[in-house]
């Protein structure tokens, strides 16, 4: 039997944490292994309990959620963030994907959303909600290209197609019929070439620039 996904929740506001918590309660293979209430808590609770996703809220008193993104990454690279917004937050939502958070999810959304973002992102998937990366796609600033720009391979275009549409690297890898380890490299090609840090932001630059369909969640 496989173990479950642990889960660490961060929000400031009592009532929500416990709210989200009452969310993922009973939820097969999904384990609350500890809450935070600010930021450097969630810092310490991260490296205490090393969880395998954290719902983290991007607005906390003292270290933003984004610094806290940050922090936790720059020590747990392998832990992925799932931000956690409210009705005006993607001026947060952007920051906190270009500190590595793996999606992000509204916090009027339902269980089902809840349970399948924290499912896909711990399977090293992207989370983008077509409602909220609608929004977000006219906001992402692309980076300075390379003085030499390297164009991407037929294959990392084929990947990053992909990608885009919020696969795992797993279900890539079932789909092309190549080991995850070659997909894990094509991904790495694929952010080194695009000038971006994470999958969600090559993801965000694929779905602008080449106009690719967004699949709602």
């Amino acid at each position: 039997m496989n173990s479950p996904i642990r889960v660490l929740v961060v929000d400031d506001h009592f009532v929500v944490r416990k709210g989200v918590c009452a969310l993922l309660a009973e939820a097969e293979g999904i384990l609350v292994v500890g809450e935070a209430g600010d930021g450097e808590q969630a810092v310490a609770e991260a490296r205490r309990l090393r969880p395998q996703v954290i719902l983290m809220d991007l607005r906390l008193p003292g270290i933003s959620g984004v610094a806290a993104t940050r922090a936790i990454l720059e020590e747990l690279p392998e832990t992925a963030v799932v931000a956690l917004t409210g009705a005006a937050g993607e001026d947060e939502v952007l920051a906190a994907v270009e500190a590595g958070a793996q999606g992000y999810l509204a916090k009027t959304s339902s269980r089902q959303d809840f349970l399948e973002a924290i499912r896909w992102v711990a399977r090293g998937g992207a989370w983008l909600p077509a409602r909220i990366t609608r929004r977000l796609l006219t906001r992402l600033t692309p980076r300075p290209a390379p003085e030499v720009p390297e164009p991407l391979t037929g294959r990392e275009i084929e990947v990053l197609g992909l990608v885009a549409r919020g696969w795992s690297n797993r279900r890539i890898s079932r789909e092309l019929s190549i080991a995850d380890i070659t997909v894990r490299t094509h991904v790495s090609h694929i952010l080194g070439k695009l000038g971006v840090s994470n999958r969600v932001e090559a993801a965000l630059h694929a779905l602008r620039s080449e106009g690719m369909g967004i699949s709602g969640f």
